[in-house]
């Protein structure tokens, strides 16, 4: 059986974001696990514009040939860790978006957060969380959580982020998790593909 294939979002565009960082990183832990196959997927590639189309994704294809493109992108993958930037108390708007242009390509797949910024992130994740569980995602209980105090010395290149041992405690507990669910989740999709071409 193949392994789950992970799509890691950088979940920020801006020129000068930190999201590259965690998202490399977080990438080499998870590509040296035998359980997960995983691809980053930059959200700089997919030039979304704010949410504009007459229908929800969830019943009407897309008008945008990016949102079709994205899509797609999405919708090869079984599970997804996302970076999670914290702008005023809340998530990255960019992500925001790229979760609204999509809907079906979401469902049933895991999603576990790797977020940055006051507080580690936290209430951006904990949001991120509420629009997941809308889009049938099941989110991980377990995240990263990246404090300014770790924050500061990667940004001036100081230091690296596996550097730190608490969050490569927290990053392997997280893809422990993910795991878990992302292969649950993919069985049991397949198993509905099985059983409705059998109907």
């Amino acid at each position: 059986m193949s392994k789950p294939r992970i799509g890691i979002i950088v979940g920020s565009v801006r020129p000068n974001r930190f999201a590259d960082k965690p998202a490399s990183w977080i990438a080499e832990i998870a590509s040296a696990r035998d359980d997960l196959e995983v691809e980053t997927i930059d959200l700089k590639d997919f030039p979304l514009p704010l949410f504009d189309e007459p229908v929800s994704p969830a019943w009407k294809p897309s008008q945008n040939e990016v949102a079709r493109r994205w899509q797609e992108t999405v919708d090869r993958f079984d599970g997804f860790i996302v970076t999670a930037a914290e702008y005023n108390h809340g998530p990255a708007p960019a992500m925001k978006n790229a979760l609204d242009y999509a809907y079906k390509e979401w469902n049933r797949k895991p999603v576990a957060f790797v977020g940055y910024g006051g507080v580690g992130g936290a209430r951006a994740v904990e949001q991120l969380r509420l629009h997941a569980v809308e889009l049938q995602m099941a989110s991980t209980k377990n995240a990263v959580h990246i404090v300014w105090a770790d924050m500061a010395p990667v940004m001036n290149g100081e230091k690296s982020l596996s550097d730190f041992d608490h969050l490569n405690k927290s990053a392997e507990a997280t893809l422990d998790e993910l795991a878990w669910w992302a292969k649950v989740l993919k069985d049991a999709r397949e198993a509905d593909g099985v059983q409705a071409k059998a109907a």
